[in-house]
């Protein structure tokens, strides 16, 4: 065991649990639990989504695939930056004005209908955990590495931190664990940049001169095609990261914990600024890794490079930056599984329990009393899926909750705000067309079948060629909210239609024209 990991990981731990008890005292309305009550300001929101977006996938999976990919692990830097421009200008303001707790708020808002808001709050679960999973993972690959606890132990205490944080302390404890994560972060990944930029002479020329010999692959390090040989499944990687953030749930759910629409647009340009920055770090992190640990050491601590970034560490500054980078991993997990807890928690308690179940009538109290069961069964829920996903890169995990995001939920919310002739059967259609596609092309993808074993979860042949159903799934979800609104607009209740001026009216203003 590593005695400085360990020490590190207890100060953490202790930190974000105080910082629970502190937002326990805050936390007494519904609208504190699942939105801190609107009350962040501009830079505490970015810094939150910045937490919330800077994953275990950002920091563990993409230096990993990086570092034993080259160029091609590149693309998820990228595909995740890039996805914060759709966010800015097509998502953000409008979702702020036209929402009050959960995504399923904001299609309700036009389709007042119960089966709408289920299918919605049914999307929002599955997706948070998807990306659940690859947390868990990550979580669990860390653990074992420093600690020498196996991979189960390890995941089931992070799912026992997680549910702690989110019954106790809401969005309030949530969203400041992912400030002060975020401020970690990127203090930890800043150190190790300058230490390989130093290492490389400070010369970003010297430094790709070098990694063309530095690792098995040579040359091809630096050109694209290691990883993804076939120009569709880049396209279809693509696809999901840039188009995937504008659906994710705990994305959305972070622009109503500010006043109104102005902060949420200044919540995502500070977001932005911090996102680029890490993003751009995580080519030293990669290369560094690849330079300086090794190909086989990085494969010999985890199979899918997942501890290429705490290894490094290890190899630039000794026990103590390992155990620092380590802790910060650690605190990155904890933030971000608590946000996707807290958002498939919300939307079983505001939507299925108190909308549908309770047509409204519930108290505050018994909304979040459900919300706090709910915590518990999804939290239960992902530690056994993420028992069977251990082999995976954290990283691609995430990717596919980006293309089950982007093919299920974009194409209602871009139809609900940009297109007046949309419908409630569109939006189902949409909903379940993009859901039903991604998930089931995925499993039948060579993630989970592959005839060499210990390459996938099962030994056999693959249905559908692709590591990544984005390509597919993704228009599908938007021509099946198109064809569902076509062919049904004779019989589409005429309130679908009327109510689209209200809505343009208060996307853009956030004037509430009802009242």
């Amino acid at each position: 065991m590593n005695t400085a990991a360990f020490s590190m990981f207890l100060v953490i731990v202790a930190f974000t649990l105080l910082i629970t008890y502190w937002a326990s005292k805050k936390t007494k309305s519904a609208s504190e639990f699942y939105t801190a009550g609107g009350g962040l300001t501009g830079w505490q929101n970015g810094l939150a989504i910045a937490g919330d977006y800077m994953s275990a996938a950002s920091f563990l999976g993409i230096a990993g695939t990086i570092a034993l990919a080259g160029f091609d692990g590149f693309f998820y830097s990228i595909g995740f930056l890039v996805a914060y421009l759709v966010v800015l200008f097509l998502v953000a303001e409008p979702l702020r004005n036209l929402g009050k707790y959960t995504f399923a708020d904001m299609i309700a808002v036009r389709f007042n209908a119960p089966k709408i808001r289920g299918f919605a709050a049914f999307n929002t679960i599955a997706i948070s955990i998807f990306y659940m999973l690859a947390q868990l993972v990550g979580a669990g690959a860390l653990i074992k590495l420093l600690l020498g606890i196996d991979f189960t132990t390890s995941v089931i205490v992070v799912g026992i931190l997680m549910t702690v944080y989110v019954i106790f302390g809401g969005m309030h404890a949530t969203s400041w664990v992912q400030i002060v994560k975020a401020l970690l972060l990127m203090a930890g990944t800043f150190i190790i940049s300058i230490i390989v930029l130093y290492k490389f002479n400070f010369s970003i020329t010297d430094m790709y001169a070098k990694m063309s010999t530095a690792t098995p692959l040579k040359e091809a390090f630096l050109d694209p095609g290691v990883k993804y040989k076939d120009g569709l499944d880049t396209l279809s990687l693509t696809m999901g990261l840039v188009l995937g953030t504008a659906g994710l749930p705990h994305i959305l759910v972070r622009f109503f914990t500010v006043r109104n629409a102005k902060v949420a647009r200044s919540s995502v340009v500070y977001a932005t600024w911090i996102i680029g920055i890490f993003y751009v770090m995580t080519i030293f992190l990669g290369f560094g890794a690849a330079a300086f640990v090794g190909n086989s050491d990085i494969v010999a601590a985890d199979k899918a490079g997942n501890m290429a970034a705490p290894l490094l560490a290890k190899a630039l500054g000794g026990n103590f930056l390992f155990a620092f980078i380590s802790a910060v991993a650690f605190a990155t997990i904890l933030a971000v599984v608590a946000g996707l807890v807290l958002t498939a928690a919300a939307a079983f308690s505001h939507d299925f329990y108190n909308q549908i179940l309770r047509k409204g009538k519930a108290t505050e109290k018994q909304q979040i009393n459900m919300a706090r069961y709910a915590s518990i069964g999804i939290s239960l829920l992902s530690i056994v899926l993420a028992l069977f996903a251990k082999n995976l890169n954290v990283a691609f995990l995430v990717s596919l909750a980006f293309a089950v995001a982007a093919s299920a939920n974009l194409p209602v919310i871009l139809y609900t705000i940009y297109w007046k002739r949309f419908n409630t059967n569109g939006a189902i259609w949409a909903m379940v067309v993009g859901l039903v596609t991604s998930v089931g092309l995925v499993i039948v993808s060579p993630n989970v079948f592959n005839p060499v074993e210990g390459k996938a979860m099962f030994v056999g042949e693959a249905l559908y060629p692709l590591s990544t159903p984005g390509i597919v799934s993704i228009p599908l979800g938007f021509i099946a909210g198109y064809v569902g609104t076509l062919v049904s607009r004779k019989s589409a209740n005429r309130n679908d239609q009327a109510s689209y001026d209200e809505i343009l009216v208060r996307s853009n203003t956030g004037i509430d024209t009802s009242i």
